[in-house]
């Protein structure tokens, strides 16, 4: 039976009367909101206003391909990431301000200028933005858009499901958004600490808005590691047996397998806790049966295994920048694919050291400990092969190249870190201090500076100019001084006992660390506004950053610097066959880097299709309405979601045919007119459309829907 539910409901409307009663009064949110409305409205018009809404549905909207796809899900976690950021930045300055019992309050806040209800909101959404909508969507975009190339596919191996994955995330980011201004988010943590999940302790609606979240998006995330999968094992050109696979297409093994299986153990967790607050079971209520630490340990059985998903990635990014800068092969290519794979198989041998203070028995906290010592050799072995790929190598200090240095630099002191907290001794004095949370975030900044670097690395190869050198520069230090900022005086006051989520600092000792947190703060707003400032001024000036040649760094190793730049929307004119590791590498010298083929043949490609779009569309509006307990459009959305799914599976016309003249000629007017910038449409950009002029018509074929 269904629970009992504090507050109105009715059978039309659900729990929507709770908007009736404000929870907390706050102009930030009003500020946000009026934020919001302003930049979508204009977004809305100027698409309006160019007469663009017909090119978006079929370039966009209703893309199949991979690259375009992968650009997609970065813009996300971009978007994600700032807002994100923000969150921070609250958390941070209300610290900062609420030091002392005389410290004063504004905004309905005692200290400060956040009330409790609502910092605990902050801190919520922070957590959760960051890792699982910010991070995540970033690293599987790259991996779409990127991994693919490295192995000479023409696409994912499941297109169709390839989109649904990347739109179900997208759902999964608006439900996050919805609820800044509609209702309340969580205040139990990212992490969903258990009990205050439970209906009792959380009768509004934020822990809903939290659970149906990261539901709904962790199944285009399982969805995402089963096409990864697929595709490495099944899409390989000839000639790319196994250990000719790039390092990044590797870790892009590694980390999809830990994709498949470790976030079903998350929807186990969730859907547990959602029987507790739907239908009134008590899994997780220790007074009633039930068992918290059940919730914590199938919490962290996903969850630490998530952080080398999304690590390993970054050890990829980090494998295939060093060795271009380096002009050298990377050192101990089979150590590195066996330190991936060691890597993930350990991670899932170490969730219980995140409650190592619980009061398990010395054989238990034993063997986890040195379990999470374990993984430190794999690690290390990847650090000493990138230190030794620099070695006597030409090092070209190119901005990719300092992220990637920077990104090393940051796992050593999250190592040691990492290798402090592994002994249970020290757990228990620094436990649920902001060490922890300086250890954490400097793990996830070599995630984010390894991104950041694969970002300016594989952008020209993608759109076919540069981003200006002088501007990311400026970024890199920006970002890197507010990265020392913000985290080195947060280790110092883990380890003089501050602990985390706290909304007012009784100790005015700590104020001056605080402060300096602050400045980093500002650092990083600083830099946020030069890396947009550098995405405008590389598109407004792509003429002046175009890159005609295949290999925009004219050291690259891998087979997707062997394309045209930008990609053409089918990839390969002709399937590559594969000699060595570093396959450009070996024709750069072996002489026949810039051979043509032969002859061409036909070229079969998925055509677009909607229904992706609209199935994360009643997603969005079934997760909205289970929030809400509006059940009846649930049914009515979910019942939506299976018609179509069905309807979908009878279709025949999902793909067409390139004709080989058709691709002989492309090709010819690729090389006769590598960037069409005098006439540049979106379409001419790479991502899809193809380095092809404007009046081709090619791109047409792809552009089809069903």
């Amino acid at each position: 039976m269904l629970v009992n539910l504090q507050g109105p409901w009715n059978d039309l409307a659900g729990r929507l009367g709770l908007l009736l009663i404000p929870h907390y009064n706050n102009p930030i949110i009003f500020f946000a909101l009026m934020l919001v409305v302003v930049g979508g409205t204009a977004v809305l018009t100027t698409i309006t206003i160019l007469g663009r809404w017909g090119w978006l549905w079929r370039e966009w909207l209703t893309t199949v391909d991979h690259k375009k796809i992968g650009v997609l899900y970065i813009l996300i976690g971009l978007i994600m990431l700032f807002r994100g950021f923000f969150d921070a930045m609250m958390i941070r300055t209300q610290q900062a301000v609420a030091v002392g019992p005389h410290s004063p309050g504004v905004l309905g806040a005692l200290h400060g200028y956040l009330p409790p209800f609502h910092l605990d909101q902050v801190w919520t959404a922070h957590g959760m933005i960051m890792i699982l909508l910010a991070v995540t969507p970033i690293l599987v975009g790259l991996m779409n858009l990127i991994m693919p190339l490295q192995i000479g596919a023409r696409d994912m191996a499941y297109p169709y499901l390839n989109a649904l994955g990347l739109w179900l995330t997208a759902a999964s980011a608006a439900l996050v958004m919805i609820a800044l201004f509609v209702g309340d988010f969580s205040h139990a943590g990212w992490v969903g600490l258990a009990p205050l999940t439970e209906l009792a302790y959380s009768p509004g609606v934020g822990v809903d808005y939290w659970i149906w979240a990261i539901q709904i998006g962790s199944v285009g995330t399982t969805l995402a590691a089963v096409n990864i999968i697929a595709t490495i094992i099944k899409m390989r050109a000839p000639g790319m047996s196994w250990f000719r696979l790039p390092i990044f297409t590797w870790t892009s093994m590694a980390t999809s397998i830990i994709g498949l299986t470790s976030f079903p153990v998350l929807g186990v967790a969730l859907s547990l806790l959602t029987l507790d607050r739907y239908l009134g079971t008590h899994f997780f209520t220790a007074g009633l049966g039930g068992d918290l630490m059940m919730y914590t340990n199938i919490f962290w059985i996903w969850g630490h295994p998530e952080v080398y998903f999304v690590v390993l990635p970054a050890f990829g990014f980090i494998s295939e920048i060093i060795p271009t800068f380096s002009d050298k092969p990377l050192f101990g290519y089979i150590t590195m694919v066996l330190a991936s794979f060691s890597i993930a198989g350990v991670s899932w041998l170490v969730w219980l050291h995140h409650f190592f203070t619980m009061g398990a028995g010395p054989n238990v906290l034993a063997f986890y400990s040195i379990a999470t010592m374990l993984v430190g050799i794999p690690t290390g072995v990847k650090v000493f092969n990138w230190l030794f790929t620099m070695y006597r190598g030409r090092i070209r200090l190119e901005v990719p190249m300092l992220w990637a240095i920077a990104s090393v630099l940051l796992l050593i002191i999250g190592g040691m870190t990492g290798m402090m907290l592994s002994i249970p001794a020290i757990n228990y004095i620094v436990h649920n201090s902001v060490f922890v949370i300086a250890h954490f975030h400097t793990m996830f900044m070599v995630i984010t500076f390894a991104s950041f670097g694969a970002i300016v690395f594989w952008w020209p190869k993608v759109f076919g100019f540069k981003l200006d050198d002088r501007l990311g520069r400026l970024f890199f230090w920006l970002f890197s001084t507010g990265t020392a900022l913000v985290f080195l005086p947060m280790y110092t006051l883990g380890l003089m006992g501050m602990t985390r989520r706290l909304d007012y600092i009784s100790h005015p000792s700590w104020w001056p660390l605080l402060l300096i947190e602050v400045c980093g703060i500002g650092f990083y707003l600083v830099s946020v506004f030069v890396f947009l400032g550098m995405l405008y001024i590389s598109f407004r000036d792509r003429a002046k950053y175009a890159v005609t040649e295949a290999d925009a760094w004219e050291t690259s190793r891998s087979l997707e610097w062997l394309t045209n730049t930008p990609v053409p929307f089918y990839n390969f004119a002709v399937t590559p066959i594969i000699h060595a590791v570093d396959e450009v590498a070996w024709r750069r010298e072996k002489g026949t880097l810039h051979q043509q083929p032969e002859r061409y043949t036909d070229i079969h490609m998925p055509k677009n299709t909607g229904v992706p779009l609209i199935i994360s569309g009643f997603a969005l509006v079934c997760g909205f309405a289970m929030i809400w307990r509006i059940y009846w459009l649930a049914a009515a959305s979910f019942a939506a979601i299976v018609a179509l799914i069905i309807i979908r599976s009878f279709a025949k016309d999902t793909d067409y045919i390139i004709p080989a003249a058709e691709v002989e000629q492309l090709e010819r007017d690729a090389r006769r007119h590598p960037h069409p910038l005098e006439d540049e449409t979106p379409e001419s950009l790479g991502i899809g459309g193809g380095a092809l002029p404007p009046d081709s018509g090619a791109p047409a074929a792809g552009r089809h829907n069903d």
